[in-house]
């Protein structure tokens, strides 16, 4: 025990932030398939649906992250007859009003291509991933952000044909390519950046595996943004649409001609290559006549791997705590002495000793705070000094 208190100065307090990182990488095994889709949950409301890392109904099930989608009532896919239209909807109104906010007048903000939210291109039907706080923990950190998607038509390895009878190539890479210095501060819901399809990958394509034809898309086009404290991921619907349609893919051996994927479904694979092929549904007839779950059933088939790095902010105190040499040499401990003698001193003229083991931080009204203790005692004497560093992360 401690003979007196000693004041900490305010130049003997500093304060750090420190961030961590954990790598995420998410397989589209654990996704689309690894346990026969038991690993996600579809609810009776219909409004999202959650992804696990194992069978949701066991006691060791992670939740990943939620998919769901929507369109703003100005999309030219908004139609009364559409399947669950007033909940698709509410569900842009909601993401968009959270992380985009309202304009002066009071209306929802739609989703900006460039997050400039001028008059530029606007995103007006959205799928939409919000990762569970256990994966993004504080935020995703910029510029880590990479999401692999499969882009063929029946979301198989199969031998679909684009219009001019050759085969297509199947994944695309969307990344945060400029998130580490070129992300956007003007949301509500904090630091985000524009996500661009960077990159096509090659892949087998049934008898033509010899050849490549990749999808081409320049230096790279904005796609979708990533909120990085929201944990939220947002894609344009323009990403599964060919460029003659008004959508992103392009075939460059196919004379710049784009794969269209907003087909009716009398068309199917006769001449023109079809977004979901278990129900013959192009990327139009996904928005207006499946349910939000079946949307979310056709993206998440078609994730091939997501990853990034979490952040972990990890604030801290220091406290520098002072033993000069005439600080703390004695104790009030009653084993200290002995008979009115101090057990440690042989002689009148021996110097005297004592052993640190503790630190304790007291209030300004003499109330213990926290206590900090030593990995071994430390001899102190008239003789030496020491300064002890206490932390407190937080």
């Amino acid at each position: 025990m401690a003979t007196s208190f000693k004041s900490i100065l305010n130049e003997d307090i500093q304060t750090t932030r420190t961030k961590l990182h954990e790598s995420i990488p998410v397989t589209g095994t654990i996704i689309s398939g690894t346990y026969a889709d038991q690993n996600v949950k579809n609810y009776a409301h219909g409004m999202f649906q959650s992804v696990y890392d194992y069978p949701y109904l066991s006691s060791s099930a992670n939740h990943i992250f939620d998919i769901t989608m929507g369109y703003s009532a100005n999309s030219v896919f908004s139609s009364s007859a559409n399947t669950q239209n007033a909940q698709k909807i509410q569900m842009y109104n909601q993401m968009a009003q959270v992380l985009v906010g309202h304009d002066p007048t009071g209306s929802i903000r739609e989703f900006d291509e460039d997050g400039n939210l001028t008059a530029g291109p606007k995103m007006r039907e959205c799928l939409f991933l919000n990762f569970a706080r256990l994966l993004s923990k504080d935020e995703i950190k910029k510029g880590s952000f990479s999401l692999t998607l499969g882009v063929n038509p029946s979301g198989t390895t199969g031998t679909e044909l684009v219009p001019a009878g050759a085969f297509i190539n199947r994944n695309v890479v969307v990344t945060d390519a400029s998130g580490s210095n070129g992300y956007k501060t003007n949301s509500p819901a904090g630091e985000y950046g524009v996500l661009f399809v960077t990159s096509s990958q090659m892949g087998a394509r049934g008898t033509l595996a010899d050849t490549t034809m990749p999808l081409t898309f320049g230096a790279g086009i904005p796609c979708g943004l990533v909120y990085y404290q929201a944990g939220i991921v947002v894609l344009t619907s323009s990403l599964f649409i060919a460029a003659d349609s008004g959508g992103l893919l392009r075939n460059s051996v196919v004379g710049g001609v784009g794969m269209n994927w907003i087909n009716d479904t009398t068309q199917n694979n006769a001449g023109k290559v079809i977004f979901l092929s278990a129900s013959n549904y192009g990327m139009r007839d996904m928005i207006m006549s499946a349910s939000i779950s079946g949307t979310a059933d056709g993206l998440r088939n078609r994730i091939q791997t997501v990853s990034f790095n979490n952040t972990t902010e990890m604030n801290s105190t220091i406290y520098f705590c002072r033993a000069n040499a005439n600080d703390f040499n004695y104790s009030s401990n009653p084993t200290y002495v002995s008979r009115s003698k101090i057990r440690v001193k042989e002689t009148r003229s021996d110097q005297p000793i004592s052993y640190m083991t503790t630190v304790g931080l007291y209030s300004l009204d003499n109330e213990l705070l926290a206590v900090a203790k030593l990995s071994e005692p430390l001899k102190k004497t008239p003789a030496n000094e020491y300064t002890l560093r206490v932390r407190l992360d937080y």
